[in-house]
Formats: structure tokens, sequence, C-alpha cells
């Protein structure tokens, strides 16, 4: 879904991630884990959101696509 120039994507069942948004303007991923942190991975190219969307498992995505190869923020 497309909201505000954002792509949403909502809940999900994971053991990892709660939820995650990209916004294709400023390249940027946010993931919103379980335990309620929240970091932003920079960056991150559409095709690799796509990408992580069609995954079956977002967590193992996550661990082996996004995490050590962007740079991100924690923002809480």
């Amino acid at each position: 879904m497309l909201r505000n120039n954002v792509l949403i994507l909502s809940a999900m069942p994971s053991s990892v991630i709660s939820e995650y948004h990209y916004n294709p303007d400023t390249k940027i991923l946010r993931v919103i884990y379980v335990s309620g942190m929240v970091y932003d991975y920079l960056d991150v190219q559409v095709d690799v959101y796509l990408a992580m969307k069609a995954a079956f498992s977002k967590g193992t995505f996550l661990n082996t696509r996004i995490k050590g190869n962007y740079d991100f923020r924690k923002i809480n």
C-alpha cells in the first residue's frame, strides 16, 4: 500500500519483526522489532525492499541481506 509516498507493510507473522516500512524517496527501510526496538536502515534500494517483501522469512532476509550491509540509525 502507498501512503504519502511511503510503501507500508502492515504487521506480519514473524518472531523477529513486528512490521516494516519503506520510503522510496529517502531509501530508508524502517524495521520495528517484536521487542519494540526501531531501526532505520539507510540507502536501501527499492529492489532490496521488494525482495524482502517477497521473502518467505523476513527475519532471515533481514539477517542475511540487510544487517551488516547497510548503515543504520537506532530510533528507539
